[in-house]
């Protein structure tokens, strides 16, 4: 297992992965039981792994409770990450949910009991809630910072315009920075290459990139059954809906022919190498449900994708930027092609 920062606005140091603990416990349903949970925790520990995230929501508290249970007796060795808006239970009041000065209080304080410890390396906001004003967000997790609660604060699920806004006012108003985001990337959803990503770069910002698996779709395991989180949670979920998931899933499915390499290894592989060739540190969130996913993870850290693989992957799964990018890169092909010192030169000021 290597190690980052976490982005360039931070000293915080994590694993390369990040191991997302919304399977530890059945609050939901489906997840893991507690002793197999502690296996999962173990193996991961025990391949160097230091970057975990957890959220109240997740299993109802359950996964909060296991995951403070079994970092305790090591607390400090560890890079904990949580989060809050949705509230803990099935059936949370509207004084629970939001990102509210008063809910976000409330949340930390509670995240902090059932984790068992004193501090929160890094919180998270899960989602916005598109009413709280960004200022009182920003104040309340400054406080937050100022009292040793947490030590870094995050935005989880936010597009990158909300980003942009608060990582500049709290740079502005002398706040607690704002230092990462995390939002869903694999193989199957490469939105985030739109603004998202290019924007933490620019910014310094860290990323965690949950799902890297497409929800299972890039296994290959749904063209055999509907076994996994498309049949448990319903949730999270891609299928081949577009022709060009198909085809995503044929060029994993042949590579893996291919290289002996599992479909699997050979998405996060290509994550992997996604997060080597960024300005910033862009961390894979895996989220094994047992052992046996685990050991397809930590796997995955030794493969190695030629140049031609990670191309012939990157090319079938690349998404349209729209809107205003491929607008720029036609003009400025335009001017290239022509006599570009006329348009692009300072002007000449007159005498």
């Amino acid at each position: 297992m290597r190690y980052t920062t976490f982005g360039h606005k931070t000293g915080l140091r994590v694993s390369e992965y990040a191991l997302g603990t919304a399977n530890f416990g059945t609050g939901w349903g489906a997840g893991a039981e507690p002793d197999e949970a502690r296996r999962i925790f173990d193996g991961f520990a025990e391949a160097g792994g230091t970057f975990l995230d957890t959220a109240e929501t997740y299993q109802f508290g359950e996964s909060e409770e296991l995951t403070g249970k079994f970092i305790s007796a090591d607390r400090d060795h560890f890079v904990l990450a949580t989060k809050f808006t949705l509230g803990a239970t099935p059936q949370p009041s509207i004084s629970k949910t939001g990102n509210s000065r008063k809910n976000m209080v409330a949340s930390v304080e509670a995240s902090l009991k059932r984790l068992g410890t004193d501090y929160i390396d890094l919180l998270w906001l899960h989602f916005p809630d598109e009413l709280t004003p960004i200022e009182e967000i920003l104040r309340g997790l400054d406080d937050l910072v100022s009292s040793g609660k947490i030590h870094h604060a995050a935005l989880s699920n936010f597009p990158a315009w909300r980003v942009s806004r608060a990582v500049t006012l709290a740079d502005l108003k002398n706040w607690a920075p704002i230092v990462g985001i995390q939002h869903e990337y694999s193989l199957v959803e490469r939105t985030a290459d739109r603004e998202l990503l290019p924007m933490a770069e620019s910014l310094g910002l860290g990323a965690a990139l949950w799902s890297p698996l497409g929800g299972g779709l890039l296994t290959g395991k749904y063209r055999r059954s509907t076994e996994g989180r498309l049949s448990d949670l319903g949730v999270v979920i891609h299928t081949e809906s577009t022709d060009q998931k198909t085809a995503v899933v044929d060029t994993v499915l042949a590579l893996s022919e291919e290289t002996g390499v599992t479909p699997a290894q050979l998405s996060v592989a290509w994550v992997r190498e996604r997060a080597a060739r960024a300005a910033t540190s862009l961390v894979p969130i895996i989220g094994p449900r047992n052992v046996t996913q685990l050991d397809s993870y930590l796997s995955a850290l030794d493969v190695q994708l030629t140049p031609e693989q990670f191309t012939r992957l990157s090319e079938v799964s690349a998404v349209p930027l729209g809107v205003p990018h491929e607008g720029i890169a036609k003009s400025l092909g335009g001017i290239q092609g022509g006599d570009a010192s006329r348009v692009i030169a300072p002007a000449t000021p007159v005498a």
